[in-house]
């Protein structure tokens, strides 16, 4: 009963620091297990406040470890980054200003004595204190090149000349142009009648059944119609004028109403030999009346009813063929 059974192992004693026993890592069970080996040459010292930073994104922490490890004067603009990882240019531009916030890293614009403008960009190992109130090293000036003292003049100096007066720049004047040449004036009847203006009119409302593109308002209508008249008055048959105002017409036909009044005025036949309409205008006639033709019922002027001309010359070669 005296004898002390020993079932399990004593406890491990503390060690004091330094002893043998805390020269060797213990072997955690579970997490991470770290294999270190001593590095030589080629390495890059980073704070786990870096590191384990829990304010920063995994790639703010990836992008400031590459940055730091890059040698003076390496360039890492987007561009240069975005080619180098596979990540997008958003995401590297966010991770770059969580960097900035953090005091880790400060870009600035610098010019430089040569004039150009350049992005300097300063990496800091350790976090500043007030990253949004430091500001950049900024670049010692280069020294000025000292002016030599020239020796005074023996002579006063000239006085100075007045600036000679700004020439003034020559002003552009546009080449005059020539005058637009007024169109020609709208034919007018010699001897104008009611029953010559309701011919001309209906004649003018009715060219949209032949021609969709020739509609024209009742204004138009009133304007041209001493212009068919005229025509008319010529002893121009109406499908004669029908078929010269509505042939070739251009497409699309974006002023009928100025169309008809070149074709009215420029295309006028000239009166036939042996009319009233050679007679001078400066002396009084007696205006000669329509007769209806009794065979084809065209409108012609005479002072008697019966045929018109084309009629007439029929009916006198049917009596000349007859009497042969």
């Amino acid at each position: 009963m005296g004898t002390q059974q020993v079932i399990a192992p004593p406890c491990a004693q503390p060690s004091s620091p330094g002893s043998p026993s805390t020269r060797h890592d213990v072997t955690p069970t579970s997490g991470v297990i770290h294999v270190n080996t001593r590095h030589a040459s080629g390495f890059t010292v980073i704070g786990n406040h870096l590191a384990q930073n829990r304010e920063l994104s995994l790639i703010a922490i990836g992008l400031a470890v590459h940055i730091q490890s890059l040698p003076a004067g390496a360039k890492v603009g987007i561009k240069v980054l975005t080619d180098r990882f596979p990540e997008s240019e958003a995401r590297i531009t966010a991770a770059l200003h969580e960097l900035e916030d953090e005091g880790y890293l400060h870009r600035s614009r610098v010019r430089l004595p040569s004039g150009r403008v350049v992005t300097r960009t300063v990496s800091y190992n350790q976090p500043r204190t007030n990253a949004s109130t430091t500001s950049a090293p900024k670049p010692r000036p280069q020294p000025q090149p000292q002016p030599r003292r020239s020796k005074p003049p023996t002579k006063p100096p000239a006085p100075p000349q007045p600036a000679p007066a700004p020439t003034p720049a020559p002003v552009h004047v546009p080449p005059p142009t020539a005058p637009r040449t007024p169109p020609q004036p709208l034919p007018q009847p010699h001897a104008p009648t009611g029953e010559l203006h309701r011919a001309a009119s209906v004649l003018l409302a009715d060219l949209r059944r032949h021609a969709p593109q020739l509609t024209l308002t009742q204004a138009d209508i009133t304007t041209l119609t001493p212009g068919i008249a005229t025509w008319l008055e010529r002893d121009t048959h109406p499908d004669t004028i029908r078929h010269t105002l509505t042939n070739d017409l251009p497409t699309p036909v974006k002023h009928p109403a100025k169309l008809l009044r070149h074709r009215i005025t420029t295309l006028l036949p000239p009166p036939l030999p042996g009319t009233t309409t050679l007679t001078p205008p400066h002396r009084k006639t007696t205006a000669i009346p329509l007769q209806n033709c009794d065979t084809c019922e065209r409108a012609f002027r005479s002072t008697t009813p019966g045929h018109c001309r084309d009629c007439r010359t029929d009916t006198h070669q049917d009596l000349h063929t007859a009497a042969a």
